[in-house]
């Protein structure tokens, strides 16, 4: 058994390959960006060529900079931006067009035409999502219309289809030289392709969509031997771990049990509530697989996307100027004792969970002449942390048991106003872990479980190791009456981008 558990990491804007000891702990790591391609307004792109070699790079600097040999590698994990939709040629090996990003919005008119008179939610009781031009089918559905002669090819079986972990995999375990075309149960839950009771391909979306099932992986566990790397300084190591990026952030947390959640704080946050073996529907969240360990028993998920909580501090920066560097905003924030009865709701581009509203913008409300650039600033803080508590208090009317602590990860889990603040709407303790790696760590533990490198579960729990916890400290009666005001800010942000 070797020393390490090899993580790619395959996100949005960078690649990273981290290697994980026994301890759960980081031993080396390299990361490498891509281009960020836009081709019009609301068209995100990459070139999967690039982001291969980048995974590549990433494998050779990290396995040189800390002198590791592939024997000391015990298996490979893939963790992954999810939606992410590559359609490839299987004889060449090229992809025959960039991918389209799950931040991308051309299929919008597309979207429109699928849900027709059923309605956005005709699949959503097999497949868990709305129709969206954030999910897989409608991106790969879009390829097959634009690229000549697609659509044939992928019914003759000459084009594959994967999101970011499949052509990751494809190309790890050799490409046109016998590449395993498989995925995990997690990303073929983000396609709107694959029926959550079977985690098989759901033919009525395939045909809805017209995609041929010819060009789909194989749907496997989470946490299973898929094949060999070869090729690349990891020849030779089973690859044996893939979890799509929250569900992986969700493991690495070892939110295993029913009612456990995590919520991840980047340029938007994705909150995730487990909901054990149970598959639980809510019109206000996304119902996705949280994992599959080899052939035990599948998990599910509650999620709830918020678009702003990070991007809106980055505002302050870029766009205000009232702070030189992001961390400076807890500094702004601090110098006041409380909001000054100033509220920021984020609405930029419309609202995510638990409203979906398109319709809504950004406001600032409650200003008097009282209000000075520390209260703005804790006005986005506390914007973050009540986004948070809508989208659980979400998730909570319809589980059977409330949660009793919420665990956090991403950048701005190093603002202790914040994180003092969360703690504080939502009445339950916040908890920081040591590693927070999370995502790079869930797709580590994946891939140790299935290899014995760890042994269960349990033995991951011992694993996990606090950093730090903020206990609730505002009493009820407050919370009530904050909370109040902050429904109503959002009310205001409403109806204010119309049609036409």
């Amino acid at each position: 058994m070797g020393r390490y558990v090899a993580a790619i990491d395959q996100g949005t804007t960078s690649t990273r390959l981290i290697l994980f000891d026994a301890d759960g702990r980081i031993a080396a790591s390299d990361q490498r960006e891509h281009e960020q391609i836009h081709p019009r307004a609301g068209w995100v792109e990459h070139d999967a060529s690039e982001v291969w070699r980048r995974t590549r790079e990433v494998i050779g600097g990290a396995l040189a900079a800390s002198g590791t040999e592939a024997g000391e590698i015990a298996a490979i994990g893939i963790a992954n931006q999810r939606e992410t939709t590559v359609v490839w040629d299987r004889e060449s090996g090229e992809p025959i067009h960039n991918a389209i990003v799950w931040q991308d919005t051309r299929t919008d008119g597309l979207v429109r035409e699928l849900a027709g008179e059923a309605g956005v939610d005709r699949l959503r009781s097999h497949v868990g999502l709305p129709l969206s031009t954030y999910f897989s089918g409608p991106k790969i559905a879009w390829i097959l219309d634009h690229v000549p002669g697609a659509r044939e090819r992928a019914e003759n079986g000459e084009l594959a289809f994967g999101n970011m972990d499949t052509w990751v995999l494809w190309n790890l375990t050799g490409a046109t030289q016998g590449g395993v075309h498989a995925t995990d149960v997690t990303n073929a839950s983000r396609t709107m392709l694959m029926d959550l009771e079977t985690l098989e391909w759901h033919q009525p979306s395939l045909e809805l969509m017209g995609i041929p099932r010819a060009m789909l992986p194989e749907i496997r566990s989470s946490s299973e031997i898929y094949g060999e790397a070869s090729g690349t300084a990891l020849g030779g190591r089973p690859v044996a771990g893939i979890l799509g990026d929250q569900q992986a952030a969700l493991f690495g947390q070892t939110c295993f049990g029913p009612g456990e959640a995590k919520n991840t704080y980047g340029t938007g946050s994705f909150l995730l509530v487990n909901t054990g073996e149970e598959i639980v529907h809510c019109e206000k969240l996304l119902t996705s697989v949280a994992a599959k360990v080899g052939d035990g028993p599948t998990t599910y998920v509650l999620e709830g996307s918020i678009a702003v909580t990070g991007a809106a501090v980055q505002w302050l920066r870029d766009q205000l100027g009232l702070i030189r560097t992001a961390a400076e905003v807890e500094e702004l924030a601090r110098t006041v004792e409380d909001n000054g009865g100033v509220y920021f709701v984020p609405a930029f581009s419309g609202l995510f969970a638990p409203y979906w509203r398109d319709d809504a913008r950004g406001v600032i409300v409650g200003l008097t002449a009282y209000a000075r650039a520390g209260h703005i600033a804790r006005a986005v803080l506390e914007a973050t942390a009540w986004q948070t508590r809508e989208v659980l208090d979400a998730a909570n009317a319809v589980m059977g048991a409330p949660f009793t602590e919420l665990k956090v990860d991403g950048g701005m889990t190093a603002d202790e106003l914040l994180m003092q603040f969360q703690a504080d709407v939502l009445g339950v303790p916040v908890i920081r872990p040591a590693v927070t790696e999370t995502t790079a760590l869930g797709a580590a533990f994946a891939a140790g479980l299935a290899v014995g490198f760890w042994s269960d579960q349990a033995e991951l729990r011992e694993r996990w190791t606090l950093d730090r916890r903020w206990e609730p400290q505002m009493d009820e009666s407050t919370r009530a009456r904050e909370y109040a005001q902050w429904k109503k800010a959002v009310t205001r942000s409403f109806g204010w981008a119309s049609e036409g």
